[in-house]
């Protein structure tokens, strides 16, 4: 295993159950807003998060020289939960950490208390090449999951075609215009929170460039995810849709239908990031099923 640094933090006090937030690809944890953890620690949990490894803070790799798997990123879970010495925790997970988090459960169940998955995608449906057919403007073969949606498709092929920026202020208009996207179409948005947050992450960055590496670990192993093993999830299990949700559409019912006893949840308005206005609404749902 590459000896990767994993920046961290945890809130909370030790004794309170704890919650580790699993944040999706190419993504910091400070993507996990600090006013939802505030709610989380209030109602008694002890919180973590982290950076993946090529983002924010934890360290970048040589992909050339050291290439990775996203087996290695979801094994990058295990090692944050051993440095903070969790035996287990309740796993919440966003997009594709809920790919990791599913994994982890199936893999290695008596290390997960309990599953929340938000916008996420079901493990084994190849969600990574629906997309990129999508992009391509290939045919999706009978039984894929759902596209997603037609705006969705229109930034990323522009964004494919476009010549990278040319200094910071573009970079961050950039980002802010993803953010715009994947917020949906569902409730404002406020662009000046959009660029605190996203000044924040381009300044916490060793190397934004860098998580570019999580599509070539994609790409070095496409088979990462094991098929038709969800039925094999043993924790209790929340999984949660925006409605507005235009990366992963109607996915979150299909993780619901094949986990046994999953419960699915579709919050009104939400899109595939986590704005204020749906804190409140997240954290009650996680603190009740997080408080078995």
């Amino acid at each position: 295993m590459q000896n990767v640094n994993l920046w961290s933090e945890e809130f909370g006090a030790e004794t309170d159950a704890p919650i580790l937030l699993i944040m999706g690809s190419m993504s910091q944890g400070v993507l996990w807003p600090d006013e939802f953890v505030g709610r989380l620690t209030a109602g008694g949990r002890r919180v973590i998060r982290y950076d993946h490894r090529d983002t924010g803070m934890s360290g970048t790799v040589d992909f050339a020289a050291e290439p990775y798997t996203w087996d290695d990123i979801k094994n990058d879970v295990y090692r944050v939960m051993d440095d903070h010495g969790l035996e287990s925790a309740h796993l919440v997970c966003h997009s594709a950490g809920g790919l990791l988090g599913q994994f982890v459960a199936v893999e290695r169940p008596e290390r997960v208390c309990s599953l929340t998955v938000i916008g996420s995608s079901p493990l084994g449906g190849g969600e990574g090449q629906v997309i990129m057919r999508a992009l391509m403007g290939q045919p999706q073969p009978e039984g894929s999951l759902p596209e997603p949606a037609p705006e969705f498709v229109a930034f990323y092929r522009t964004l494919m075609a476009a010549p990278p920026p040319a200094d910071r202020r573009a970079r961050i208009d950039g980002m802010i215009a993803e953010q715009r996207l994947l917020h949906g179409t569902g409730l404002p948005f406020d662009e000046d929170a959009a660029r605190r947050l996203q000044e924040r992450i381009y300044d916490r960055a060793r190397d934004l460039s860098a998580v570019a590496n999580h599509r070539l670990a994609a790409m070095a192993k496409p088979d990462f995810e094991p098929v038709g093993v969800l039925h094999q999830v043993k924790a209790p299990t929340l999984v949660i849709e925006g409605s507005h949700e235009p990366a992963k559409p109607g996915h979150s019912a299909i993780i619901a239908e094949q986990i046994p006893g999953a419960r699915l949840m579709i919050v009104a308005g939400m899109g595939h990031t986590l704005p204020p206005e749906v804190h409140e609404e997240l954290a009650a749902a996680i603190l009740a099923h997080t408080g078995g």
